[in-house]
Formats: structure tokens, sequence, C-alpha cells
């Protein structure tokens, strides 16, 4: 009696999101917010919103996000946004921005019902919304249009206490010491990670010790200088083990590159988006750097 052979396992990847790509890409922050997506999603690119419907071809479904690039305040209208939600009703679009826009966070996005995310803040919030995406459920940008900001910003916590809720275990979840100049930065992230369900170690008022004890570390600067620099390459040399997230007040693209390059992991803006650095922290986890020899971050965050 023939014995029948084991049925074969396929080691091929999922098929990664379809992500289109409206704009420029030229730039320091656009260009890593680019890579960021190239990694991890099919990216598709397109000039304009009315020659978007080239880029993807015969394909019968549109993208899972559609991507406005904004270098400077109003490259974009709202007839642009409309097109795109015409032509495709279930995309996500959101509008990513440079350092040259970063003062409009404070009065809100120019386009009504898209998002504005800062250029640096992508890549962290990038795997949450892709996931609601694919399980069907609206997420953070998945509110009405005339959703104010604030309610984006309490559908973001209730996603990360949706979270951690789900899953209680510890287990896989990376321990993380804190360090913020302030008192009351340093309170504000102990609080944050303690939402996200995160098990903190260390708390450090000043800059990280040398010797930090957990997996993760992450750093509030405020205002990234030289200084830091070279204490971010003695930490990251000292500990090459650890993951360490920055958190700087408008980070630009040359500074971001410089603490890529000195060891970070990742550069975020302050004050932080609890979406931006749960989804940061997860990604840290995912890919397995902590733990991992130097030099293996995401692509547009090399060591």
């Amino acid at each position: 009696m023939a014995v029948p052979e084991p049925p074969l396992i396929s080691l091929a990847e999922p098929p990664r999101p379809r992500v289109l790509w409206i704009g420029a890409t030229a730039g320091t922050e656009l260009g890593l917010a680019h890579a960021w997506l190239s990694e991890r999603t099919q990216l598709l690119a397109a000039d304009t919103p009315a020659t978007a419907s080239t880029a993807l071809g015969v394909e019968p479904s549109g993208p899972a996000l559609v991507v406005l690039a904004t270098d400077c305040p109003g490259r974009w209208s709202l007839a642009d946004a409309l097109l795109i939600a015409r032509r495709w009703p279930l995309a996500l679009i959101v509008s990513v921005g440079t350092s040259l826009v970063d003062g409009r966070r404070r009065s809100g996005p120019p386009l009504p019902g898209v998002e504005e995310v800062a250029w640096h803040d992508l890549a962290g919030r990038l795997d949450g919304w892709l996931a609601a995406f694919a399980a069907g459920r609206p997420g953070p940008l998945g509110l009405p249009t005339t959703a104010r900001r604030e309610e984006r910003l309490l559908a973001a916590t209730d996603a990360a206490r949706e979270s951690r809720d789900n899953s209680p275990e510890m287990e896989g979840r990376a321990t993380v010491s804190v360090a913020a100049a302030q008192a009351a930065d340093l309170e504000g992230l102990v609080d944050l990670l303690a939402l996200s369900g995160r098990r903190i170690v260390r708390q450090t008022r000043g800059r990280p010790r040398l010797d930090e004890p957990a997996a993760v570390l992450v750093w509030d600067v405020g205002h990234l200088e030289d200084e830091d620099l070279a204490w971010l390459r003695m930490l990251a040399a000292n500990r090459p083990r650890l993951g360490i997230v920055i958190l700087e007040s408008f980070p630009r693209g040359d500074s971001t590159a410089a603490a890529l390059k000195a060891g970070a992991y990742a550069v975020l803006g302050r004050p932080v988006a609890l979406e931006a650095l749960v989804g940061t922290l997860a990604r840290l986890e995912t890919v397995a750097l902590v733990g991992a020899p130097t030099g293996l971050g995401p692509v547009g965050e090399h060591r």
C-alpha cells in the first residue's frame, strides 16, 4: 500500500497590500517615508490623482491605501481628494506631509476627511491601518469624514486598548526603558506605554544609562543635539541589541537620518501619537529586531 506523500507547505509570503503613492518622492523626508512603504507594501506610483488609474493598470480592485505626498502647503485640493474617493471608494486616503507643513498640525488637516500624517509617523501607523483594513474593521482612518481630530485620537486610543485587552499575555512583548529630560514628559510616556500593555523596567530623568536593562528604550530627547547623537552612538555600541526609539520635537530629515545612522531604530515626533508609538513598538517585536545583531533594522532605518 502506497504511503501518501505529505502535503506541500508553501513558504511564500502572503501578498502585500497595494498602496498608491501620488506625488513627489524627492528629499530625505519623503524619501524615507517612500522607502518604509516600499519595503512593506506593493507600492505603486503616480504623479497626480488624474493619472492614478494608469498606475494600477488593469487590476480589478483598487489600492488599500492612497498616499498624497505633500511637500508643501496647498499641494492638493479637495477636488483631488474627491477624485480619488470616487474612483476607489473603499480605499483609505492619507496625506503625508514633510516638515514644511508641520506647523499646520495645530490647526488640523486642510482636506476634510483626509488625515494628514507627519512623515516620521507614517511607518509606525501603517501596520495598524492595514491590519484594520484587512480585517474589515474601520480603524481610526475609517471614521466619517465629518469626524474631528479629537475623535480620531480617541479612536486610536481605543484601538490600542483593544489590542492590549485581546493580548493580555506579556510573552512576545519587549520590556521597555523610558528616559526624558522633564518629569512631566517621563510620566506621560509611562502612562502611554502602560496603556499599550508594555512592562517598564526603568525610568530615567535625563539621558538614559549605558547599561539599560530593557529590550527597548524610548528616549525623549526634546531637541536632538550633537551631544545626544554622541551619547546615542555610545549607547548603541554598548548595547547593540537594544531597540532605540527617539522622540524629538519637529524631526527633520537630516536629524532623523543622523539618528538612524547613530543607532536608533526609529524617530518619532513629540508629543508622540499613541498610535505611532504602539505601532513602532509592535514593529520592533514583529521583525525581531530586539535580540538581533546590529544592522538588521528595516530598510530606511539602517543603523
